[in-house]
């Protein structure tokens, strides 16, 4: 029989490495196996979990909700030609910003370890102790703290993906290239007052970032890939190969590591459409009719609202690092040319 119930500590369980990750100074979370393959920390039996919950909830006949980057409708702002443009005129600084601004935004994720999950029994009629949301409160947030930004109970222990993104950018750029930019207070959609009023306010609070974070991870699988076809391309830091290509396998098991976070993400908010939920004011309402409009409105957010903020907030100062060149204007042109909208156009 499968198994679909699990204790904290078999959730937090991570697998024996032959050998810990250790790159440029930074001691790592996970490993490697014998055969040098690259092990997320914490999954020894969170993916079986999940893929438990999952296969349980398409059996009853309920779907995975989308969780790809199908749902960015928008590409990256610069999109990789422009990068290219800014590095090839010693533009640099847009590129070290993204990566240290992911890397201080990773470490925020720590803030998971602390969140109080509340028991979700209490306000759904369905049993759910074999389900996803059913261990939201047995581990799954702290693990998920814990990749991002550390063990709060332990500061001394193993680098996480704060630190892995800035052993990326000191490899290609190193320590110190540029002064730290200004790091935005949040990358999550803002709080729009109650949006689940049917609901206890600390059950709608966690649904909402639940939804939030994985929107997030969502954008960030889209910057992986947008990060590692950058530095694994040739052309780009042409005297910096070597360390160009390690920043790329760094990122990429960054990737490796989030996976297991939409996973999760993405099995509870697929769970919680197919519940009946009860509502503060003694009735019941189906998670379906609960969950898909707020669902639609934080996709529609961070897929076009968002993307298009961030892009008109780079956009002046990227021209006005280009504006600066001695041949500026010639510059300017090659990389407005380059534009995906415009090209669109």
């Amino acid at each position: 029989m499968t198994k679909l119930v699990y204790t904290r500590e078999e959730l937090m369980a991570s697998h024996d490495y032959t050998k810990p990750q250790v790159e440029v100074g930074y001691t790592l979370h996970g490993g490697f196996d014998a055969a040098g393959t690259y092990i997320s920390p914490r999954t020894l039996n969170r993916w079986p979990a999940v893929h438990a919950w999952q296969s349980a909830l398409t059996k009853r006949g309920w779907p995975l909700i989308d969780a790809t980057t199908q749902l960015l409708q928008r590409g990256h702002y610069p999109n990789i030609e422009q990068q290219k443009i800014l590095l090839d005129n010693g533009l640099g600084e847009t590129l070290w910003n993204s990566l240290t601004i992911t890397g201080v935004i990773e470490a925020r994720g720590q803030a998971l370890c602390n969140f109080e999950a509340p028991d979700f029994q209490k306000i759904i009629v369905d049993d759910i102790s074999q389900t996803c949301t059913g261990h939201l409160h047995k581990g799954l947030l702290y693990a998920h703290g814990m990749d991002e930004g550390g063990d709060p109970k332990a500061p001394d222990g193993p680098g996480a993906h704060d630190q892995m993104w800035f052993a990326a950018r000191d490899l290609v750029f190193g320590k110190g290239r540029y002064p730290i930019p200004e790091i935005p207070d949040s990358i999550g959609r803002p709080d729009r007052g109650r949006l689940m009023p049917q609901l206890p306010e600390g059950f709608e609070a966690l649904i909402l970032l639940l939804m939030n974070v994985l929107m997030i991870e969502v954008r960030a699988e889209a910057g992986f890939s947008f990060n590692c076809e950058l530095l694994k391309g040739p052309e780009t830091f042409r005297d910096n190969r070597e360390a160009a290509e390690l920043a790329a396998k760094l990122i990429d098991r960054i990737r490796t590591d989030e996976a297991i976070h939409v996973g999760y993400l993405q099995t509870a908010i697929s769970e919680m459409r197919s519940f009946t939920f009860k509502t503060v004011d003694g009735g019941t309402i189906s998670g379906k009719d609960l969950i898909d409009p707020v669902w639609e409105g934080m996709v529609r957010w961070h897929g076009v609202t968002q993307a298009d903020l961030s892009r008109e907030q780079s956009k002046g100062a990227i021209h006005a690092r280009i504006a600066a060149l001695k041949n500026g204007g010639e510059i300017l042109s090659a990389y407005e040319s380059s534009d995906d909208l415009v090209k669109a156009a």
